[in-house]
């Protein structure tokens, strides 16, 4: 009677420590996907940073920012563009960011 009550206590103690182990394992996994989400919105915003002034020179040649376009290369997008002012889209969802030119200064959440 004693020895199957210690293989049962022994089952059962074991039982708790994988499912408390796995527990575990799901909350770094998570914690790490939240990490590559802010990776991609801090490099998406960094890409928008960057074509920005692509787009102010192609402006200052042809006098309008209708028909511009971004070499594919640097994961930026012109959405839209006319006399006066444009939206840049960079990242893949859910880290979509853009910005609206020639007066916005930082990246916002979300698609043009």
């Amino acid at each position: 009677m004693t020895r199957s009550f210690g293989l049962i206590s022994l089952l059962l103690t074991l039982a708790i420590v994988a499912w408390a182990f796995t527990r575990s394992a799901q909350d770094t996994t998570q914690a790490s996907l939240g990490t590559q989400d802010d990776a991609a919105k801090v490099t998406a915003a960094f890409n928008l940073q960057q074509a920005a002034p692509a787009l102010e020179l192609y402006r200052a040649t042809n006098g309008t920012y209708a028909g511009a376009t971004l070499p594919a290369s640097n994961g930026v997008t012109v959405v839209r563009g006319d006399s006066a002012s444009y939206c840049l889209q960079a990242g893949t969802p859910p880290n979509v960011e853009h910005l609206v030119g020639p007066a916005g200064s930082a990246p916002i959440d979300g698609a043009c």
